[in-house]
């Protein structure tokens, strides 16, 4: 059994979370006002709970609890004024799409009971990287000008596949392209050409371009791979109009930074 392609996943969703920016908190009497004396240490006024309370989720960072996100594992570590930022193109569920995810995630829990299915639907132009605060305007900036001459484009998703990001601590469900490779490796390489002037880490060298339909905490291939993975590519052929279903038309790229996002219409 050959082994699952790479995707560019962070291991947590809590990558995601905006970091909003630090608050400096002024001292009480470290202003140095004096009135005959300097203002000793128990004369300072306490700074009002309610006041502290404002502050708090400024200059403590996230908590890193896995629990809160699916028992999801951070591919790197929170610091204060990082933003994960991901570059993809959106993949609107329309009700015919929803229903047969309906029929295939069921029959793939009966292999891998703990899939949960995915909250949205995109395929990744680039990698998870980390931007700081200041560059994120500047990065959209670059990146939109990339984009301002890529066309709209037509593409199929229609094979089923079996993905793990790189750390093996997450397992995919997706459809794979079978057609519109070609345009979005143009994509790609105009999205590369942006992270190499922000000094960013690329996309892959040979990608498997897909849309994930599901997911599950750990390396489940073993489980989801031969007779699981046939049958759900069975059950996808012979659903009613499904060629025409997953034949999609690529409008725009989005990137995500932290919890603000950013859209470049294509021609």
């Amino acid at each position: 059994m050959s082994a699952a392609p790479l995707v560019g996943y962070s291991s947590s969703g809590s990558e995601d979370e905006a970091e909003v920016a630090t608050v400096e908190r002024n001292k009480p009497g470290s202003g140095g006002y004096r009135c005959g004396q300097d203002l000793v240490p128990s004369q300072r006024f306490p700074v009002p709970d309610s006041v502290l309370r404002m502050f708090s989720s400024t200059e403590e960072g996230p908590e890193d609890d896995s629990a809160k996100h699916g028992g999801r594992i951070r591919t790197f570590p929170h610091e204060r004024g990082n933003w994960a930022t991901h570059i993809y193109i959106p993949y609107e569920a329309k009700e015919e799409f929803l229903d047969l995810l309906d029929v295939l995630l069921p029959r793939a829990q009966t292999f891998v009971p703990q899939l949960v299915r995915m909250e949205e639907f995109h395929l990744s132009l680039s990698q998870s990287v980390v931007l700081r605060h200041h560059w994120i305007l500047p990065f959209v900036q670059v990146l939109k000008d990339r984009m301002a001459s890529s066309q709209r484009f037509f593409f199929t998703a229609n094979r089923v596949k079996i993905y793990t990001n790189q750390e093996k601590t997450r397992t995919f469900i997706g459809l794979e392209v079978s057609s519109g490779h070609a345009q979005f490796l143009d994509l790609v390489s105009e999205v590369d050409r942006v992270m190499e002037e922000f000094n960013l880490t690329t996309f892959y060298q040979d990608p498997s371009f897909h849309v994930s339909l599901a997911w599950c905490v750990g390396d489940a291939r073993l489980q989801l791979e031969g007779q699981c993975l046939q049958e759900l590519q069975e059950i996808l052929d012979e659903f009613e109009d499904s060629e025409m279903l997953l034949r999609v038309l690529a409008e725009q790229v989005r990137c995500k930074s932290g919890n603000k996002f950013f859209s470049m219409p294509l021609k």
